[in-house]
């Protein structure tokens, strides 16, 4: 609303703001520098293909892979796409629902995703946990699913 006040920040709030600013800033090139020097993939190709390696029968709708990646759908097309022309995932029509489009990850994508696991899981410890506590590791999942609204908890 034009001229009413910002409910500015107070001190506490400033600080932890420019903490999670600045760990976003530094975060996601970091981990993107690591795996694409290391396996030749984005990181966010990378989230895609685990994904889908957890998933049941290493498929799932477009729609759902989408929300688990965070991404909007055109991203996750676009995505897609590049993936499955690498041979790494296939697409096809949901059998149980024809308007849905699932995706797969084929075994040359498992075979990827699993050869990049290692590199990716050692650079995630060096950046973030080994730097943590227990304690705060637990903390940084409740704040974590609490801001991205996924804590069940409001």
């Amino acid at each position: 609303m034009a001229g009413t006040e910002p409910n500015w920040l107070n001190q506490q709030e400033k600080e932890a703001w420019t903490a999670l600013t600045s760990v976003l800033t530094r975060l996601l090139p970091a981990l993107n520098s690591q795996i694409l020097r290391d396996s030749g993939i984005t990181h966010f190709e990378y989230i895609v293909m685990s994904g889908l390696s957890d998933a049941p029968d290493r498929t799932m709708r477009m729609s759902e892979l989408a929300a688990a990646a965070g991404a909007a759908l055109p991203r996750l097309s676009q995505v897609v796409s590049r993936l499955e022309k690498r041979g790494w995932v296939s697409r096809h029509t949901d059998p149980g629902d024809g308007r849905c489009v699932l995706v797969t990850l084929t075994e040359p994508g498992w075979e990827k995703v699993a050869a990049s696991a290692p590199g990716h899981v050692n650079e995630v410890r060096r950046l973030v946990f080994d730097r943590l506590t227990k304690a705060q590791v637990a903390q940084l999942a409740t704040i974590g699913h609490r801001i991205a609204g996924t804590d069940n908890g409001g």
